[in-house]
């Protein structure tokens, strides 16, 4: 059988799709969740029943009822649904501990071993569902710390794991209230995150009854936007907006240590770093 090589001028056809949606508690993130295309939640967080839009839910109380899950399940479905992606790291992060304690710490993290470990579970687990064909939304509660007057937002999950979702996810968007309207922004900005595949402007959140079919409208389009880019234009797009997000929410030494392979490729393309700059250069160049 010959090789399918896509050249670099074609498109990938993407079929479907990864998508993160964060926000503070109360601005109806699963709410909009449910105007997905045939959607079925897995709540996490133990929260679905304050949707008022509910649909076909899976109440998830161990990292076992999400492995138990087979294609037939969710079959007759089209989005599966995280209801937190933040809470479903924390149930497989007791997962790992409780059937290997040397992979946690004091007060139940986990140790640098323990998310080495976590790592490799959650992109088994993201293959697994991406192999069932569905779209996959990602939940996503926001953490506000400071920095002097600057108001940073960071997705509340543990430790690292947050970049095992920035790294999972095609599309990311934010939603905010301005003038008591909701709004989806997809686009990163100075303090918050995003990507935006679609290149959309900012989106006014109808209310479900206005348009129950609001966010399914929305993934499609992503994949109508992505299908239009060729596969060189879709692969650097990518890096690029991981780097972006990933380094700006690097919080412990163990968080750049496990970059240390990427960066180790620059030096096996010849450059070095300068001291005084801090960039790396052509070594013909470097001080």
């Amino acid at each position: 059988m010959a090789l399918k090589i896509t050249k670099a001028s074609e498109p990938i056809v993407v079929e479907r799709l990864n998508l993160c949606i964060y926000a503070q508690p109360g601005v109806g993130k699963t709410s909009l969740a449910f105007t997905a295309e045939d959607p079925i939640l897995l709540d996490f967080d133990l929260g679905s029943h304050r949707a008022a839009n509910r649909r076909d839910t899976v109440r998830m109380h161990s990292w076992a009822d999400a492995e138990s899950m087979t294609a037939q399940d969710l079959a007759p479905y089209k989005t599966v649904i995280i209801d937190t992606a933040g809470r479903a790291l924390d149930a497989l992060a007791s997962d790992i501990i409780k059937k290997n304690p040397k992979m946690g710490k004091g007060g139940g993290a986990l140790s640098l071993q323990g998310f080495g470990e976590l790592k490799g579970r959650y992109a088994a687990y993201s293959r697994l569902l991406n192999s069932f064909g569905k779209d996959v939304v990602l939940i996503c509660h926001m953490d506000e710390q400071r920095n002097g007057d600057d108001i940073i937002e960071r997705l509340d999950a543990q430790g690292s794991s947050k970049g095992e979702i920035y790294k999972s996810v095609d599309a990311m968007g934010r939603i905010f209230v301005r003038n008591g309207k909701r709004y989806l922004d997809f686009s990163p900005r100075e303090g918050s995150f995003g990507k935006n595949p679609g290149q959309f402007a900012e989106l006014e959140i109808p209310h479900p009854t206005l348009n129950p079919h609001f966010l399914g409208e929305t993934i499609a389009a992503i994949k109508a936007k992505l299908n239009e880019m060729s596969a060189d234009q879709v692969k650097l797009q990518a890096e690029m907006d991981e780097w972006a997000m990933a380094i700006r929410d690097f919080e412990t030494v163990d968080d750049f240590n496990r970059q240390l392979d990427e960066i180790k490729v620059a030096k096996d393309k010849g450059f070095i770093a300068n001291k005084k700059t801090k960039l790396y250069e052509e070594a013909a160049v470097a001080a």
